[in-house]
């Protein structure tokens, strides 16, 4: 399937899909610049893009895959392929793979989520098979029992584990507590969640040999985004060009971000989707740019996760900054941010995990005190509404990484639990 010229996708979409064509109905009918069109408003675009009644879609539902999304944010999302438009997202991703560290004869295990419309799982499997070298793909899965998983890995000699940081870690955990080993293993890739520097420790702990790279950058919705860049920042990607295009918007103006350096949020349009047109959606992440010529970004987390906490807004970012400043030692390979309410006030709990094998108490309670510190230190309305009475005090909990909650359905870290009621 060949890409579309953004003219021609951006008049398609006008014609055929009621939401495009009322979000553009003000401007000229030759409109072919992005920059002339509006960026797309999520909570719009997924009340258009429904099941019965679709405003999105740009025909009938006859000939396509349905996956869903938005299982850690909200409300699942719907998201539809054609069978080209399928094979054109998994062989341009595939072909990206060899720059996440790729190589002839790799024996991959593919430790992603299946199942419940989750594409995970499948896209992976079906971008090594599109991919530009040969190699053995594993479909394990990341629902599997590790007391399977781990003689599956050593049976088949895997020198590539993939998954998300969440479902990798806990195969690390399990590993370093029952002194096991898989030395074969040379190349750790990560997809769908950041990687933080809190759980590189563990899996370096666990894979000594191996490096942990991204495996690519995409999303069920948003499409194609980045493929890996070779070098020491896994976090920097390139746009797969010519099947999409990535923009970094300024966060106050919306104005393109034409300068490396200066983050904003990540909004994409693919020109290989007619089914359901992807034209200037926000991916949910910022980016800065790295190498404006070379089309090179830098990653740099979720736009908008955080919480609600009375008065006081936090995002993980701030919590893994805290954490990051005050862990000089390496002791924390995991932070989950807990939200709960009694004798009328809310309260934030920062559950952080230690290692396995880090059972010593000692230095635990000056390394809560010292995370609390630097997190009230870059939010200093929390203090201060502890002192007015709003909320409760900051406080941590200690647990394993097995212990964090998880998404069931993707594997991935729930990185906020809001466990405050809601009649």
């Amino acid at each position: 399937m060949s890409v579309l010229e953004l003219p021609d996708l951006i008049r398609f979409a006008r014609q055929h899909s009621p939401f495009y064509r009322d979000l553009y109905a003000s401007l000229p009918p030759g409109t072919d610049r992005l920059t002339a069109l509006p960026v797309i408003d999520q909570r719009e675009f997924w009340a258009a893009n429904t099941l019965d009644g679709n405003r999105v879609l740009t025909g009938p539902l006859h000939e396509a895959t349905v996956f869903k999304t938005g299982g850690t944010t909200g409300a699942p999302k719907f998201s539809f392929y054609t069978r080209d438009e399928w094979r054109a997202f998994v062989a341009a991703f595939g072909q990206g793979l060899p720059d996440a560290g790729l190589r002839p004869g790799h024996r991959v295990a593919d430790l992603f989520y299946a199942g419940e419309l989750y594409a995970s799982f499948l896209f992976l499997l079906d971008s090594l098979a599109h991919a530009p070298v040969d190699n053995v793909r594993l479909p394990i899965g990341g629902a599997a029992p590790l007391e399977s998983t781990v003689p599956t890995l050593r049976d088949f000699a895997a020198q590539v584990v993939t998954g998300t940081p969440t479902t990798l870690c806990r195969l690390a955990e399990h590993l370093i507590a029952h002194d096991l080993r898989l030395d074969a293993v040379e190349l750790v890739l990560f997809g769908g969640e950041a990687l933080f520097a809190d759980q590189r420790r563990l899996l370096a702990a666990a894979f000594p040999r191996a490096e942990a790279r991204s495996v690519g950058y995409a999303s069920v919705d948003a499409g194609l985004l980045g493929r890996p860049v070779r070098g020491d920042d896994p976090r920097v990607h390139r746009a797969f060009t010519p099947h999409s295009v990535v923009e970094i918007l300024d966060d106050a103006t919306g104005e393109p971000v034409t300068e490396p350096g200066r983050a904003g949020r990540v909004v994409v349009t693919s020109l290989f989707r007619r089914l359901m047109p992807v034209i200037r959606y926000p991916a949910g992440d910022r980016a800065e740019w790295t190498d404006v010529r070379a089309g090179h970004f830098r990653i740099l987390g979720r736009a908008e996760e955080g919480v609600r906490v009375g008065p006081v807004s936090l995002y993980t970012q701030d919590a893994q900054d805290a954490v990051a400043a005050a862990d000089t030692a390496g002791r924390i390979v995991g932070v989950q941010l807990v939200v709960r309410r009694w004798d009328g006030r809310d309260g934030l709990v920062l559950r952080l995990a230690t290692a396995p094998g880090d059972d010593d108490p000692a230095g635990l309670e000056p390394l809560a005190e010292a995370v609390v510190m630097e997190l009230e230190s870059v939010r200093p309305l929390y203090p201060q509404s502890v002192r007015a009475g709003f909320v409760h005090p900051l406080s941590v909990e200690w647990a394993r990484h097995r212990d964090l909650a998880v998404n069931p359905r993707s594997g991935k870290l729930v990185r906020v639990l809001d466990e405050r009621p809601t009649a």
